[in-house]
């Protein structure tokens, strides 16, 4: 063969070879989806959408009233708009901005109002698109975007410790209800995780139930959650629970105001709280007696029992306020699932602070606000440190004999104070 067509025969066959490689790269190309061109744009008229919010609820005279204001918002309208200026003057997210065509995107009302719909029933984010004109997309941005902000702006006044006026009034209704020393109850709640990942179900799951997420709280009769120890996997019980909680660090390190009060003639120094059967027995305390012996026993748990109640109740109030508590949690994200509970639980604190004076069946606390000086529950003012002998151990909040001299005690409390009455 001659050496030119031995040259043209190597040309024809990179050719070929080109062709080929060629239709098989477009038919790559082709097969694969173009986003930019499936992408569907719809205009949802977010200018109607602020519209028709505005003259529904926050207009001179709007469509709906006040009272099916806060049941769509679970709060009152002042307190929604106090929460919508706040997080408008601290965080950009929430000013309404124009794009780059100059048109003006979503106002503070339609964010705020989509983050409270998503938490107040729990629905699918793409449930607010037809009224509030947003994608889920956008929902579920605003909805993480209120959390950290209602976290970061209200977390440390409505998630606080109880301070020394808050201890005082905790200890005068707890001595009206017939327990001195009282400053609230405590229990855990579990909140199912429908989205646990695989690899976490066995550490989150108890027998063959659902994966759960473990709730410590600390309730007061007005349904104020003093203390909220999120996060813990379900396998674990409230004693666990317990163990890993910082409840009673605030004592233990000094941080927190002494007390004092006296039942049946005896003087007690450290405040304990209303629990089920399963907590220990310790001085910080005081359970319900499960097979009464006498009338005096069974009257104190009647009366121990409904004050025990109170975390429930407030558990209870939270779920119904929250669906989204109540319901499975669908978020990957466990560090989003606790700030969402703890937004839930800061927002409960103000509601509870706007609305309680209107709560019935409570302690009558006007002698306490006048300065009641019979009262024999009180908070001093001087503080437990490491150089004096005031300053508890774990030996002290564990101790079984001051436990049951104070349980006797309270049962003669409650006898002396309830008993006529029964």
């Amino acid at each position: 063969m001659s050496s030119s067509s031995s040259d043209g025969l190597d040309e024809r066959i990179d050719e070929l070879v080109d062709e080929i490689v060629e239709d098989y790269y477009n038919d790559i190309v082709e097969d694969q989806p173009d986003d930019e061109a499936n992408r569907a744009y719809i205009e949802r008229d977010r200018e109607g959408g602020d519209d028709q919010l505005w003259n529904d609820y926050f207009s001179e005279d709007p469509t709906y009233s006040a009272q099916i204001f806060r049941r769509r918002f679970r709060m009152k309208k002042n307190l929604f708009l106090r929460i919508v200026r706040a997080l408008k003057q601290n965080f950009i997210f929430f000013q309404q901005r124009k794009d780059a065509t100059g048109r003006w995107g979503l106002s503070s009302l339609q964010k705020c109002t989509a983050a409270i719909r998503l938490l107040a029933y729990g629905t699918a984010a793409d449930s607010v698109d037809e009224y509030l004109r947003l994608a889920d997309t956008t929902a579920h941005s605003c909805l993480h975007h209120f959390t950290d902000a209602v976290i970061e702006l209200f977390g440390n006044e409505y998630l606080r410790r109880p301070t020394k006026e808050d201890l005082q009034r905790l200890l005068y209704i707890g001595e009206q209800r017939g327990f001195p020393g009282m400053v609230g109850s405590i229990d855990c709640m579990h909140w199912e995780w429908k989205n646990c990942p695989t690899t976490w179900k066995g550490q989150y799951t108890r027998g063959s139930g659902k994966p759960t997420i473990v709730l410590e709280a600390v309730a007061s009769q007005d349904l104020w959650i003093w203390h909220a120890f999120f996060g813990l996997p379900g396998t674990l019980n409230d004693i666990n629970v317990l163990d890993r909680s910082p409840v009673f660090d605030d004592i233990l390190e000094g941080r927190a105001p002494r007390v004092r009060y006296m039942v049946n003639g005896h003087m007690y120094k450290l405040a304990y709280y209303l629990t089920d059967g399963i907590y220990p027995k310790w001085s910080t305390f005081i359970q319900s007696i499960t097979l009464p012996q006498c009338p005096k026993q069974a009257l104190f748990a009647k009366w121990q029992e409904a004050a025990r109640k109170d975390v429930e109740r407030a558990f209870g109030v939270l779920q119904a306020r929250f669906a989204i508590v109540k319901n499975p949690v669908r978020t990957l994200d466990i560090e989003k699932i606790g700030k969402i509970m703890r937004a839930c639980i800061i927002l409960h604190n103000m509601i509870v602070e706007d609305e309680r004076d209107g709560y019935t069946n409570r302690v009558n606390i006007s002698d306490f606000q006048e300065g009641e000086s019979s009262r024999t529950s009180e908070v001093l003012n001087e503080i437990p440190t490491l150089f004096n002998d005031t300053f508890p151990d774990r030996n002290d909040l564990r101790d079984r004999q001051t436990h049951d001299r104070l349980k006797n005690d309270l049962i003669e409390n409650i006898w002396n104070k309830f008993g006529n009455q029964d």
